[in-house]
């Protein structure tokens, strides 16, 4: 009776708390159509069954995920501009968080989900084919070596300390380019100690949003814009 009980509950604990992203995403101004809402069931359940013997994520328990994956990627909705076609890479996206949401939510977008280990991406590839996302390519590169073009936007979560992740993004932008730094509660030092990345790469920090994700759990974003050539950011 223990072995069963236990297999019954882990597969409760593995199911999507569908209202749980459901009332976040309403009380924050977000729509989830129901195919997209599929779309997010679908990924979940395929990032845990291949975490069964693939290193994608330590979060495992259906409220954790649905608060510290995906409700903490469709904040990163709030800062995307509105005009249709713009090109994002997601730099370090290990499973896939946030480009594989923000791909499901914004199908407008052409994402780019960039990983230094290839058998992410080969996890990468196969998802966005089931799921049926056309607007994602997966890139198996390092952020710091990719020279095959320039993006619009660029995310990036727990990858690194802010400084390094200028130095990891900002040549990914084209001028103008927006890169949204996803970090934790409080940046003060972190900002303190990028100075010197940002004047490199002429750059400014437009401006730090925080986020409520759960209750008493608040998250940051730091937005950075790079400066065109004479010195213009986006307003």
């Amino acid at each position: 009776m223990e072995n069963i009980w236990s297999g019954a509950r882990r597969m409760c604990e593995s199911l999507i708390k569908i209202d749980l992203i459901l009332e976040w995403a309403g009380t924050n101004g977000i729509t989830i159509s129901h195919k997209q809402l599929e779309q997010l069931k679908n990924y979940q359940e395929r990032v845990l069954e291949i975490n069964k013997y693939m290193n994608l994520t330590t979060i495992t328990h259906s409220i954790d995920f649905a608060i510290k994956h995906i409700i903490d990627s469709l904040t990163v909705l709030h800062l995307l501009p509105d005009k249709h076609s713009c090109t994002l890479v997601d730099v370090g996206t290990g499973a896939g968080f946030p480009g594989m949401i923000i791909g499901i939510m914004r199908p407008d977008l052409q994402i780019t989900l960039m990983d230094s280990l290839r058998k992410r991406i080969f996890f990468l590839q196969e998802t966005t084919t089931i799921l049926g996302l056309t607007n994602i390519t997966c890139v198996h590169a390092r952020a710091e070596e990719y020279k095959k073009g320039k993006f619009d936007i660029c995310t990036a979560r727990a990858v690194a300390k802010l400084d390094k992740l200028i130095n990891y993004a900002l040549p990914l932008l084209e001028p103008n380019g927006i890169f949204l730094a996803m970090k934790g509660p409080d940046v003060t030092q972190e900002i303190e100690d990028a100075k010197i990345a940002l004047k490199k790469h002429n750059a400014v920090i437009n401006r730090v949003e925080k986020f409520e994700i759960a209750q008493g759990l608040v998250h940051s974003i730091v937005v950075i814009h790079s400066c065109d050539d004479n010195g213009r950011i986006f307003a």
